[in-house]
C-alpha cells in the first residue's frame, strides 16, 4: 500500500508501516524526529494529499506518488480540542467574552481537519482528541486510549474513520495516570487526583504511542479492497 501520514514528525505510525513493508511516507512542517528523513516530505501536506505528484523527501531524492491508498491524519488540535474550550471565552470586568482572535484559529483550524475528510483517497483516518462543540465537527467513529495498546496511560482519542475497521485493542493494561496533565484542580477548584505527566513538550504530548501505531500497521494494513467490514461512519 501507499500510505500518507499527515501532520506526523515523530514518524512512529510510518515507522510500523514500513515495518509491514508498505511504501509510507510522514508529512509535518518541522523536520522529523524519527530517524528516517528518507521517508519524511517537510512542508505543507495539502501540496500532496491528491497524490498523482512528484514530492522531494529530506534525503533529496524525489518520488511519484501516484494515488494514496490510505491516509491517516494527525491534524492540529490546539484549538480544535474539548481542553482547549475553557481558552475560547475570556473574563472581563465579570462578564464573559468570547475571544475572536481565538474563535477564528479554531475555525481556520477546521478548515484545514476537513480537507483531510474529503480528500480523494479510498481509505482515510484522522487521530484528534475529544473535539470542543463549539466548532462542530462531524462525528467521529470511535475513542482508543494508550491503556488499550500496552501503554499504562489514559489518554481518550478520537479516530473518523473512512472504509476502514475501528481499531482493536491489542493488549489491554492497567493505567497509572493520565498522560497530559489536566492541572492541579478541576473546574471546580478541588484538588485533582490524578494530575497526569508533569511534562510541557508538546511534541510529547501528540507523539502517538508505539503500541497504536503498531495496531494501525496491523489492522489497517492488509485490508482488502473488497473488505466487508469496513467502517465508513464519520466521515
Amino acid at each position: 500500500m501507499k500510505v500518507l501520514i499527515a501532520c506526523e514528525e515523530s514518524q512512529e505510525v510510518c515507522k510500523a508501516f514500513r515495518a509491514k513493508g508498505h511504501e509510507a511516507y510522514s508529512c509535518d512542517i518541522q523536520m522529523c524526529s524519527g530517524g528516517y528523513p528518507e521517508w519524511h516530505i517537510l512542508g505543507n501536506v495539502l501540496t500532496v494529499i491528491n497524490g498523482n505528484t512528484d514530492f522531494t523527501t529530506c534525503d533529496g531524492q524525489t518520488h511519484t506518488a501516484g494515488k494514496w491508498d490510505l491516509l491517516i491524519a494527525h491534524p492540529p488540535c490546539t484549538y480544535l480540542s474539548n481542553a482547549g474550550a475553557a481558552r475560547l471565552h475570556k473574563k472581563i470586568n465579570g462578564k464573559s467574552y468570547i475571544d475572536f482572535e481565538r474563535f477564528k484559529k479554531g475555525k481556520d483550524a477546521k478548515e484545514f481537519f476537513l480537507k483531510f475528510i474529503h480528500a480523494p483517497v479510498e481509505k482515510i483516518a484522522i487521530e484528534n482528541p475529544i473535539p470542543s462543540k463549539v466548532f462542530e465537527l462531524p462525528k467521529y467513529t470511535q475513542t482508543i486510549q494508550p491503556y488499550e495498546y500496552g501503554h499504562p496511560y489514559s489518554k481518550k482519542t478520537c479516530l473518523w474513520l473512512k472504509n476502514l475497521p475501528k481499531l482493536t485493542p491489542t493488549n489491554i493494561v492497567k493505567p497509572i495516570c493520565s498522560w497530559v496533565s489536566g492541572g492541579s484542580k478541576k473546574a471546580d477548584g478541588t484538588a485533582r487526583t490524578n494530575c497526569g505527566m508533569s511534562f510541557r513538550d508538546s511534541k510529547t504530548k501528540s507523539k502517538t504511542f508505539s503500541g497504536i501505531a503498531q495496531a494501525m500497521a496491523e489492522q489497517w494494513g492488509n485490508i482488502k479492497e473488497d473488505n466487508d467490514d469496513s467502517d465508513e461512519r464519520g466521515i
